[in-house]
């Protein structure tokens, strides 16, 4: 049996070839990428998500939601938003993403651009605009989103096993979960203040409100309020607001809540217990920071975008977001 420290040493490896890899692929994007062959490609899907995002604010958050979804199952390659097929059930369709929303919406955007720019933009470009888009009007950051990416041409609900991070989980897990996709500590808290925006449904969280399970660490008062809105353990379709009374407004709300132990998810309390993620929530919670977060965000998300990415003669461009093309 390997020892403690080889199996340290051989997962530590992993990671580094990791980090090299999602450091490779990330170099092959570049802003500006449709300058020439769709000049007005980034002008276009702006448009059409503020209106989106207008008529419904709440799909700001579903549409960065998907983004995340989509690169932490077999990189950013637009996987998530393919169907299921009669012999193959797709990513959409697996347990953790069937409370996905926004695919109407990618298709919409998609068929403005085919129109402009036939067989140009990819999805999982359309997917990573979008997302910055949704965060800039929801009042959050703007960066600038290095472009590049190929559509994927498969979709499997069984490669989702293991590979999102788990709402239910420690620390540590969290940790180990980021850091297996080349992402570090300070991106796991950064990036999970994108739960300022949102709901979530009762069975994600009901597991901290009832039972043996119920977790003490959720503060009394709010925890009493949610199992008013949850009415047991299942909540069918019920849901909270992950940032109460600014669910819609990408700002450093979310922070003060996981501060005052009144995080929804398992996974935004354990922040706490960790010695860096624990000091940034502290010190966003504060409100003076929030330039600081801001820019880490954009950081961390052109560093998720980077992930498993297609380039260059790899995958496809889709023509249709939600199926391959015909070979």
């Amino acid at each position: 049996m390997a020892s403690p420290l080889r199996r340290m040493a051989v997962v530590m490896v992993a990671v580094l070839l990791l980090l090299v890899l999602v450091a490779q692929g990330a170099a092959q994007l570049r802003t500006g990428y449709y300058r020439e062959t769709c000049p007005h490609a980034e002008e276009i899907i702006f448009r059409e998500t503020a209106r989106i995002i207008r008529a419904s604010p709440d799909l700001a958050a579903a549409l960065l939601r998907l983004h995340y979804h989509d690169c932490f199952v077999q990189g950013c390659d637009a996987s998530v938003l393919l169907d299921s097929t009669g012999a193959n059930a797709a990513e959409k369709d697996s347990d953790p993403n069937k409370t996905l929303r926004g695919f109407d919406s990618l298709a919409r955007v998609k068929d403005k651009l085919e129109k402009a720019c036939p067989a140009t933009v990819s999805c999982a470009d359309l997917l990573a605009l979008m997302a910055s888009d949704a965060v800039v009007l929801a009042k959050g950051p703007f960066w600038q989103v290095p472009l590049g990416r190929r559509d994927g041409r498969s979709s499997t609900a069984a490669s989702c096993a293991g590979q999102l991070p788990p709402l239910c989980g420690n620390v540590t897990r969290m940790v180990e979960s980021f850091a297996a996709k080349g992402l570090d500590v300070k991106d796991l808290v950064v990036l999970s203040g994108a739960h300022t925006l949102g709901k979530a449904h009762c069975p994600s969280f009901a597991d901290r409100l009832y039972g043996g399970d119920a977790d003490r660490a959720l503060n009394v008062a709010y925890a009493d309020r949610l199992r008013k809105q949850c009415t047991g353990y299942d909540g069918g379709n019920v849901t909270a607001e992950m940032d109460p009374g600014s669910f819609t407004t990408f700002d450093t709300s979310y922070f003060r809540q996981v501060a005052r132990r009144r995080a929804l998810l398992r996974s935004d309390a354990c922040l706490m217990d960790h010695p860096f993620t624990g000091a940034y929530v502290r010190q966003a919670s504060t409100g003076k920071y929030d330039g600081h977060f801001f820019r880490d965000f954009g950081e961390s998300m052109v560093k998720m975008g980077g992930i498993g990415v297609l380039t260059g003669e790899q995958g496809e461009i889709r023509l249709k977001c939600n199926v391959v093309n015909s070979s």
